[in-house]
């Protein structure tokens, strides 16, 4: 993802994986199961509210006190402990950021009539049968174009939510194919960070990765595309006939017109000149502001006393746009920078924890672990995939995913006479593309809190991201093109 976090990748490549020679195995397992325990009662015995609304905060800060217990009895500072967070937390402050953005944009766009008219025109162009397997078309061509997953959710992948909505499609669906889209352009895009990341960490070339990534990145998306394809032919939706009634009432409400998209290509041009994203979301936003103004501007009288006081509560809070159809009254909502509240305190939370594991040196011992678990070319391969899945649970960062894996596995690979592309492509088939399935990932929060889906909701609908792991298993077992480095 372009920018997502800012890092540079000499920055990422150069950072200390702790390590802790008085930490046991069972030991850096403590944490782990403490944070999974209470998971599991929050989900299965407390209804998600065990602590209220925010229960997986306060489960990370639970899980981090445990680790934080474990580091003192092996003689890990406190000072360290708080360093090891303190960086966790500088990395993530331009996603924070990019957020809060994002919460602005939804709301800005949507009193200026930008969403509105996304739907209208989208309802007319893309068809129930064809809308599923086009959303992850559309997703990846903008993922591609831009190196980031992160834009794509933020741009088309909001758009493509409010006209999957209001075509009757379950939400849950369309965020699976949006973030299937999104994932694979990541992937195979040569402007994306972790694209350029995991062949520097392997120790082969950019487009050698690219490459061979493709050996498994393509089937899996095809699959995913036939498997959105039968949904589209297989679920109700809401008809023609409520179709047309839905036009009417977006067409009665705002002022709609092409000349709103404007502001939309405005900044996906910036991004693919390569403008930072703040950059480019913050111009997005102060567009959309100056477009209510001209465009919209009954629509901001009836929301507040003044058009302006409309534009500031669209940007900070809570904004609802009422028509006479309740379907579209609430696909007309956003929450502002307000509604992203949540999703910010979860990705702090998650870094917390992510911070003390390292710090602490449970990271290094479990990925230690499964390393000297890996007897069989195979056994590499499935030790790398449970590593990468395990660092985006344990660390909720694709980076660290990407990062501590790679430094621990190049000598195996190397050893195993198996080329540095095998790693690569590893790396990014488990630890790139699974870190949005995990709730409390910096990429699972964000996309729950960009589409207004939940994890769970859209987690099985994510095919690309949950087969990829499997594919690239696949192609082990039954040595498909595992390419050797030399010949043993």
């Amino acid at each position: 993802m372009q920018d997502d976090k800012n890092l540079s990748k000499i920055d990422i490549q150069d950072q200390h994986i702790m390590d802790n020679k008085e930490l046991s195995l069972w030991e850096s397992f403590i944490p782990v199961i403490v944070l999974m325990g209470f998971l599991a009662y929050n989900i299965f015995f407390a209804d998600g509210v065990m602590f209220g609304d925010y229960s997986n905060q306060y489960i990370l800060l639970i899980g981090g006190l445990a680790a934080a217990l474990v580091g003192f009895f092996n003689k890990v500072s406190v000072v360290r402990m708080f360093l090891e967070v303190w960086e966790n937390w500088r990395s993530i402050m331009i996603p924070i950021f990019i957020l809060l953005l994002v919460g602005a944009l939804a709301g800005t766009w949507l009193v200026s009539g930008i969403i509105p008219a996304m739907v209208y025109y989208g309802l007319q162009v893309l068809s129930p049968e064809i809308f599923l397997p086009a959303s992850v078309i559309i997703a990846a061509i903008i993922s591609i174009a831009t190196g980031s997953s992160w834009t794509t959710s933020a741009t088309v992948g909001i758009a493509l939510i409010g006209i999957g909505s209001a075509l009757g499609i379950p939400a849950g669906m369309i965020a699976g194919a949006v973030i299937s889209g999104a994932y694979f352009g990541d992937k195979m895009s040569p402007l994306s960070d972790t694209t350029n990341l995991a062949p520097a960490m392997a120790g082969t070339d950019l487009f050698t990765h690219i490459k061979y990534m493709a050996f498994t990145t393509v089937p899996t998306i095809l699959v995913t595309l036939v498997a959105f394809s039968i949904m589209s032919f297989t679920i109700d939706t809401s008809g023609d006939a409520d179709i047309s009634g839905l036009l009417g009432t977006i067409d009665k409400t705002f002022n709609i017109t092409p000349w709103l998209f404007l502001v939309p290509v405005a900044v996906i041009a910036m991004i693919l000149m390569k403008t930072k994203p703040l950059i480019a979301l913050g111009t997005g936003v102060v567009l959309a502001a100056i477009f209510a103004f001209i465009f919209q501007s009954d629509i901001l009288t009836s929301l507040s006393d003044s058009s302006f006081e409309s534009i500031l509560n669209a940007v900070f809070t809570d904004t609802q746009v009422q028509t006479d159809n309740e379907k579209l009254t609430e696909l007309f909502s956003a929450g502002g920078m307000g509604g992203m509240t949540w999703t910010i305190l979860l990705i702090v939370c998650a870094m917390v924890f992510g911070g003390i594991m390292d710090a602490i040196g449970g990271l290094a011992k479990i990925t230690k672990a499964l390393l000297s678990m890996a007897s069989s070319i195979f056994g590499l391969f499935a030790s790398t995939v449970a590593s990468c899945l395990g660092l985006n649970v344990i660390a909720s960062d694709q980076y660290l995913a990407i990062v501590i894996p790679g430094k621990m596995f190049k000598q195996a690979y190397e050893d195993r006479g198996l080329a540095p592309e095998n790693l690569s492509r590893t790396l990014e088939d488990s630890g790139t593309v699974t870190s949005v399935l995990i709730p409390w990932n910096t990429c699972g929060a964000y996309q729950s809190g960009v589409l207004g889906v939940g994890v769970a909701e859209y987690f099985f609908y994510a095919i690309f991201n949950w087969l990829s792991p499997f594919m690239t298993l696949t192609f082990a077992a039954f040595r498909i093109k595992i390419r050797q480095l030399t010949a043993k």
